[in-house]
């Protein structure tokens, strides 16, 4: 099997936790955007173009309150603005990419597709387009069609709290936390970021506090002492 190949297919394997855990998010877009007044392709095409989950449930709300589209942008372009720390920070190791590839990268680019983008440049492995692609493709294209199952059969699943399938996504983002124990640092970004988290979610209110809790966690990692050279060169990931 050619090299490409194998990175691409193990990117294949690296992306069934994520669309796994993702799958409960999606249905549930899907049937609340049919519940908001959105159609079944409204719902569909909202998934194709947006593809964030809290950006599209943010945009649901406020199209039901009518306010001014600028607005409904700009609240979108705030709760998605780590992504703008996403990009900056896996920028810097997709150097081998042409202008478009990284285009296509930066759009497929999801809260797990960095970390796991992340675990896997830790293990010294080559960050390549066609394990990128392996992995975010199915991600995406899985996405859409959840949101569209949602859209019409989401209503025939009414507490998905009690078939247990809303507590994956937590799981699984809570294993790459742990995997990144060994870098320096971690733990008080960790300790800051989730504090932050939890206050933003009881004050300002879901989904603004994932992006506080980022911001609070880059403000601790700026704040604190660079770590010896020897140090960073001995992190290793820990599955």
């Amino acid at each position: 099997m050619s090299p490409t190949r194998s990175d691409f297919y193990q990117g294949l394997r690296d992306s069934l936790p994520i669309v796994a855990a993702a799958a409960p998010f999606g249905l549930l877009f899907g049937t609340l955007a049919v519940d908001n007044g959105l159609s079944v392709g409204e719902a569909v095409l909202m998934s194709a173009t947006v593809f964030a989950g809290a950006s599209q449930m943010v945009g649901l709300e406020l199209f039901d309150t009518h306010v001014a589209p600028w607005i409904i942008v700009l609240s979108v372009l705030a709760v998605n603005f780590r992504h703008v720390l996403y990009s900056a920070a896996l920028g810097r190791r997709l150097g081998g990419m042409a202008w478009w590839q990284k285009a296509i990268a930066f759009f497929l680019l999801t809260d797990p597709q960095f970390a796991a983008s992340e675990a896997r440049t830790d293990r010294k492995l080559p960050l390549t387009l066609p394990w990128y692609l392996g992995m975010g493709l199915p991600v995406y294209v899985l996405w859409i069609i959840e949101g569209w199952i949602g859209a019409m059969f989401g209503r025939l699943i009414t507490d998905p709290g009690a078939l247990g399938i809303d507590f994956l996504l937590p799981i699984y983002f809570l294993g790459l936390v742990l995997g990144f124990r060994a870098r320096p640092g971690w733990l008080p970004v960790v300790i800051v970021s989730g504090i932050a988290s939890v206050l933003g979610f009881y004050t300002v209110g879901s989904p603004w506090h994932v992006s506080l809790g980022a911001l609070a966690g880059v403000i601790v990692a700026l704040i604190l002492p660079p770590p010896p050279a020897a140090q960073i060169e001995a992190v290793e990931v820990t599955p």
